[in-house]
């Protein structure tokens, strides 16, 4: 069984106080070995756990950053198996570092669970977040994701009730809740809802696992001011973005 590295890293993050560091990056952009670069570079500027977004055709969750993103490297013929293998080079550079494989859910299944699961282990994978695999209709994949040892990240979106969270995060382990920031797609915005403090401190009040909150983070100050009330922070579309500029992936 795979070691509790997300655990461990939002651990690590709390005592040198501290919120974890989430990084997302799209895998095959620009292109896959510029994109396993990324990975370096942004576990070197301090990242905690790196989200491996598995490119898909209709991406309905994100932004144009990030949906530009998948196209590109669907252009350039990145496959989930792709991305499990990366994954696993990864890991073999970065032992302690937590990897999810964020995916949409069909690209999952097509592949058969068992074999899915066997694989993502295989692979070093501590975790895998499907985007639009409902609460209802997700035991069938955690079935198979347990005996491997692999966690399961549930989104908690702006709207949902506390009484579903806690449901959410039941009888999950080496995982974190992703709360959702605002209504809507990724992207990066200037402001974040104001509501958004009161509504993280209610969270972390019902929850049992760590909470890292996502969708719209981008410089520093708006991270810094999550993890007054959350106890990580997630940013995907200003690190795609600035890999789309050319310049390294990092926080502004």
């Amino acid at each position: 069984m795979n070691t509790p590295r997300i655990t461990s890293a939002f651990a690590k993050a709390e005592s040198e106080k501290r919120g974890a560091f989430v990084a997302y990056l799209t895998i095959g952009f620009p292109s896959l070995d510029e994109s396993e670069k990324a990975i370096d570079s942004v576990i070197a500027s301090g990242a905690d756990i790196v989200e491996l977004g598995v490119p898909f055709s209709d991406p309905f969750a994100d932004g144009g950053v990030i949906r530009s993103a998948a196209y590109e490297a669907l252009r350039q013929g990145v496959t989930i198996d792709h991305v499990i293998a990366l994954a696993k080079r990864v890991r073999e550079r970065h032992p302690e570092t937590g990897l999810v494989l964020f995916s949409y859910y069909n690209l999952i299944f097509s592949k058969g669970l068992e074999k899915f699961a066997a694989e993502v282990a295989d692979a070093g994978i501590d975790a895998v977040l499907a985007v639009d695999l409902p609460l209802e209709e997700r035991e069938e994949l955690l079935q198979v994701l347990r005996p491997h040892g692999i966690g399961y990240i549930p989104l908690i979106a702006p709207n949902t009730p506390l009484e579903r969270v806690k449901e959410s995060e039941a009888g999950l382990e080496n995982s974190f809740l992703y709360v959702i920031t605002v209504m809507g797609i990724t992207g990066a915005r200037a402001e974040l809802p104001r509501d958004l403090a009161g509504r993280l401190d209610s969270i972390r009040a019902v929850s049992n696992l760590p909470v890292a909150a996502g969708f719209g983070i981008s410089p520093k100050a708006q991270a810094d001011e999550v993890c007054r009330h959350a106890d990580g922070f997630i940013v995907g579309s200003a690190l795609v973005k600035r890999l789309a500029e050319g310049k390294e992936p990092c926080l502004g």
